[in-house]
């Protein structure tokens, strides 16, 4: 996956940067995770190993929802875009634009 590497030098990075990076991917690997157990249960035959997959898929949401929760912890503007549209019951598109008129 080509975002697992970096785009630039190492060693021209903030730690912070490098810190992200490391985040951000692994926020990717979790849920590419919770994509797949979702598949396997989906397809899934046989009942125990069904509970086990989907079981397996809580648990990489779990983890995805940590890393998520650092990210905001250690980005302002993540912080800031995930408190406008997390847990909100507005329509979605709608709330962007209002954002963007004001």
């Amino acid at each position: 996956m080509s975002s697992e590497h970096l785009h630039a030098p190492r060693e021209r990075l903030r730690p912070h940067t490098l810190a992200m990076h490391q985040a951000i991917v692994s926020l990717m690997e979790e849920l590419e995770a919770t994509d797949w157990y979702q598949q396997r249960a989906d397809d899934c035959d046989d009942a125990a190993l069904k509970q086990i997959l989907l079981h397996n898929m809580r648990e990489e949401m779990e983890h995805a929802a940590m890393v998520l929760e650092w990210i905001r912890r250690n980005s302002p503007e993540f912080d800031r875009q995930l408190k406008e549209y997390l847990f909100s019951t507005k329509d979605i598109t709608s709330m962007e634009e209002q954002a963007e008129q004001d």
